[in-house]
């Protein structure tokens, strides 16, 4: 049994800690809004990050961007205050490199070690503890914290050195929101030239063009389903951290440019909290 600190209790990290707890660690949670932390049962709730983290042996942080991390994490009240040396630190947010490395470096003062392990799924995943985690850091470090990520992930990708978790996971939200954007462009072109969406839907979905996640995507989208589970603002979000970090290799990302226009348009109309299948509206008459 570990000494476990989880702060943030979103939508994702609510269902992930329940795995934890179940597990039998003793888990202390914290929330930015204390009314997430009473739907928890089985952990003890802190009052701040630095109190949850205090003689924790490892301290995940699951929120929305760099910015939600960083104020966790940092401060006088920051979980980093309560770091414990040998401790580890497991960043599950999707989160920019730039920031995982100047986490990794405030990590390390700490005396402790961080690994990044941000996953790949939406709500039923992290229900049926089936995510896919995509973990960047050492190898002991990683070693270590893998038998804690596979409580709600039952795939871990050993992806390199610190940041490459996050940099792997910025690469396969890039690749999923080409496909949401061209799968709702297609959609739309179909219906316009008479074809129903959901017609359409059912042939791509038949053709050797489509991927699982595509399909998932497209019949959303076909429905006019754009109830959030994955957020267009998130994405967003995703897609501009991809492009900073395309931009320090010198590599060209003109796809993605193009499509962090697309949903950046998106937050710009008020439809950031709208789910990422959110570009079919321009479609739907």
């Amino acid at each position: 049994m570990k000494k476990i600190a989880f702060l943030g209790l979103g939508a994702m990290g609510s269902r992930m800690v329940g795995h934890l707890i179940a597990a039998g660690h003793d888990v202390q949670i914290w929330n930015r809004t204390t009314a997430a932390t009473l739907a928890i049962d089985g952990a003890s709730v802190a009052g701040t990050p630095r109190e949850a983290a205090n003689g924790a042996d490892a301290v995940f942080v699951m929120v929305s961007d760099d910015l939600a991390s960083r104020s966790v994490w940092k401060g006088a009240d920051g979980a980093l205050a309560g770091l414990r040396p040998g401790a580890t630190a497991i960043e599950v947010t999707t989160a920019s490199p730039e920031w995982i490395a100047e986490l990794s470096a405030a990590v390390g003062v700490r005396g402790a070690r961080l690994v990044d392990a941000p996953v790949v799924g939406s709500l039923p995943q992290a229900e049926a503890a089936q995510l896919v985690a995509l973990v960047g850091g050492e190898d002991e470090a990683v070693n270590w914290a893998t038998p804690l990520i596979k409580q709600y992930a039952n795939t871990v990708f050993h992806a390199g050195a610190s940041g490459r978790g996050c940099l792997m996971k910025l690469i396969a939200n890039a690749l999923l929101a080409a496909q949401v954007a061209g799968l709702a462009e297609a959609l739309g072109f179909a219906a316009a030239q008479g074809i129903s969406m959901d017609s359409a839907m059912d042939m791509i979905a038949g053709l050797p063009v489509a991927s699982a996640a595509g399909i998932g995507m497209g019949r959303l989208m076909a429905a006019g389903d754009t109830t959030p589970r994955f957020t267009a603002a998130l994405m967003a979000k995703d897609l501009r951290y991809a492009a900073v970090a395309a931009a320090s290799s010198e590599t060209p990302m003109p796809i993605t440019d193009a499509v962090l226009k697309v949903y950046q348009s998106l937050v710009d109309a008020g439809q950031g909290s709208l789910n990422v299948t959110a570009p079919i509206l321009r479609y739907r008459r």
